[in-house]
């Protein structure tokens, strides 16, 4: 059985590896930290203190959330 194709939020965490340098277990971790902080507040948390682009920090924070709710 071929291994499924990533989905969602997750489909970005090579590249933001990548990109910022970071694991996106540390990513996902400052987005803990700041809860209960609402989405596009953490969303702006990343952006603007961590240089991050919107798409990469609305992935993290998604998948953060809808991890942390299930």
């Amino acid at each position: 059985m071929a291994d499924e194709p990533i989905k969602g939020p997750a489909y970005y965490f090579p590249s933001i590896e990548k990109k910022y340098g970071r694991p996106i277990g540390e990513w996902q971790e400052l987005v803990r930290k700041a809860l209960p902080a609402k989405h596009m507040e953490l969303v702006a948390l990343l952006k603007d203190e961590h240089g991050m682009g919107h798409g990469h920090a609305n992935a993290v924070v998604a998948h953060v959330l809808a991890a942390d709710k299930g």
